[in-house]
């Protein structure tokens, strides 16, 4: 088996954080999430602890024990010096990412690996804010993350062999398959799955179907396990907005957002964790 990373930190306590998380503590690694104030971290506790109790049948120790392994705290200094590895996972806000990872690279050692959960955002740009870009990368985690086979790792021209190598160990000892790819806007999931995504909307926009229809037809004779327009339920419109806006930057108009999907989010039809999207999730 792949070795494990004994000590973990977390930056960012939301949906895909707390995922990397619990998929980190359920091996054995120590883990410190960090969240913005201490109401936000006691909820990335409960966030993981109900996580857990969900995946229980497929841990092979009590959910307790492995959430034993799990802290919060609410500042990056609080992050522990001795970390293998941090993974930010934080909004989708550059100035934001870069700012925190600086933090982070302040507080841990220089063996350290740090990593950003960014689904579309240049690894290179981000890496620009760090002393040593060398032991940074992308490590793209897919939701929900416990129960996801994929972790789209993300080399930038600093990147570091070992970097990668050691990464790619991680990414087997969470029982994972990697896929590495250059660093290009979206990468190589992101840009394929808001293409199908933006297209299908567009498909809803223009009443070609409806989105049960639209989903059944990638689903049932396409083999997908879920259809894009559910997809982007679960991931989020306002999520997937704001990565077609990068796209259509800085790859053009084929990934240019259709309105129904802006009038959607601006309405605040943001999928399943505002109860509506393109499906009602109450």
């Amino acid at each position: 088996m792949s070795t494990v990373p004994a000590v973990v930190g977390v930056v960012g306590g939301g949906r895909m954080g707390a995922g990397i998380a619990q998929s980190f503590a359920a091996v054995g690694s120590s883990v410190t999430v960090i969240e913005g104030d201490g109401r936000a971290a006691a909820a990335a506790l409960e966030r993981i602890a109900g996580g857990l109790v969900r995946a229980a049948e497929r841990l092979d120790e009590p959910c307790d024990r492995v959430l034993a392994r799990v802290t919060a705290a609410d500042s990056v200094d609080a992050l522990p010096a001795d970390a293998d590895l941090v993974v930010e996972a934080v909004v989708e806000d550059a100035a934001l990412k870069a700012r925190l990872l600086a933090a982070a690279e302040a507080v841990v050692g220089e063996r350290t690996i740090l990593a950003s959960n960014t689904s579309s955002l240049s690894i290179a740009e981000l890496g620009a804010a760090l002393t040593h870009p060398s032991r940074f990368l992308g490590m793209h985690f897919f939701n929900p993350v416990p129960a996801s086979a994929l972790i789209e790792l993300v080399v930038a021209p600093a990147t570091s062999e070992q970097t990668l190598l050691t990464a790619t160990a991680w990414t087997h000892a969470l029982g994972k398959q990697d896929v590495v790819v250059k660093d290009s806007p979206g990468f190589a999931s992101s840009r394929l799955g808001v293409a199908l995504g933006l297209e299908a909307i567009r498909m809803v926009e223009e009443g070609v179907a409806d989105p049960q229809a639209i989903d059944d037809a990638m689903r049932l004779g396409y083999r997908h396990p879920m259809g894009p327009l559910r997809l982007t339920d679960l991931v989020g419109l306002d999520v997937r907005l704001a990565i077609a806006d990068h796209l259509h930057a800085t790859l053009g108009e084929r990934f240019a957002a259709p309105r129904l999907l802006r009038d959607k989010v601006a309405r605040g039809e943001l999928g399943r964790k505002s109860g509506k999207g393109f499906y009602s999730w109450e």
